[in-house]
């Protein structure tokens, strides 16, 4: 079975962690990383204020169903050791995005050991990420709007690679 780590890299939405927590857990996915300025639920070394700690654990539990206690994942402030490591474990290391070049999902050939970062709501995955990736993936639109929810598009990746 393929390995598979996700990156949500510097979302701002709760619950679109705790959706995504709730679909990688599902797809059964190795682990969720939570980088940048992500939110992230109550950790034991937590060093956040605790009111906020809370706060922010309780709008994740609100879509991840108690996904944030059977999945694996891991905070990190910073992205760019993160993705290092991982290429030195042997993971392609990929990012969805809509870029000129990108790949379309159906065409790509995942290895065993892949990543799959995901980034802003709006905005995409910072250009200097993008350039730190193997592969950009991007998932081809039929209708009329121009790019999915990043939940709904992780979804529909991470699924595709899990059972492509």
């Amino acid at each position: 079975m393929r390995s598979i780590v996700l990156i949500a890299h510097n979302l701002r939405s709760a619950h679109n962690i705790g959706s995504l927590l709730r679909t990688a857990e599902g797809l059964g996915i190795e682990k969720v990383y939570l980088t940048g300025y992500s939110p992230y639920p109550r950790a034991e070394q937590d060093d956040r204020l605790p009111h906020i700690a809370e706060k922010t654990d309780k709008q994740i539990a609100k879509t991840a169903l108690g996904a944030e206690h059977s999945i694996a994942w891991e905070h990190r402030a910073d992205i760019a050791p993160l993705v290092t490591g991982l290429k030195q474990a042997g993971y392609l290391v990929s990012a969805l995005e809509q870029v000129p070049g990108s790949t379309p999902l159906p065409e790509f050939k995942a290895p065993d050991k892949v990543a799959v970062i995901v980034g802003r709501e709006v905005e995409g995955v910072e250009p200097e990420v993008l350039d730190a990736c193997d592969a950009i993936l991007e998932i081809p639109m039929a209708g009329k709007k121009e790019s999915f929810n990043v939940a709904a598009a992780a979804a529909m990746t991470l699924y595709a690679l899990r059972f492509d």
